[in-house]
């Protein structure tokens, strides 16, 4: 099976189809499949790899949303003036 279909398989990519029936992926997928080529490259099993950027995708989005909230807390509660 090739990356690109194991990729699908594992639905970490699935393009949407243009009316002639090509496959369009976008940046954010390309960015997503280049980073699995990379650590199949580098001896992991594709199913490890998409795995580990279903991680990778999981901690960046908890990581934005634990900044946000502290942002958010950190206005609503100004630190006290010494």
């Amino acid at each position: 099976m090739s990356a690109e279909g194991a990729l699908g398989e594992a639905r970490l990519i699935t393009p949407l189809r243009s009316k002639g029936g090509h496959r369009r992926y976008s940046r954010y997928q390309l960015r997503i499949a280049a980073r699995a080529r990379e650590l199949v490259d580098q001896g992991t099993p594709i199913k490890a790899a998409c795995r580990i950027i279903i991680l990778e995708d999981q901690l960046e989005e908890a990581q934005r949303l634990n900044a946000e909230y502290h942002r958010t807390t950190e206005s609503a509660n100004p630190p006290a003036a010494e």
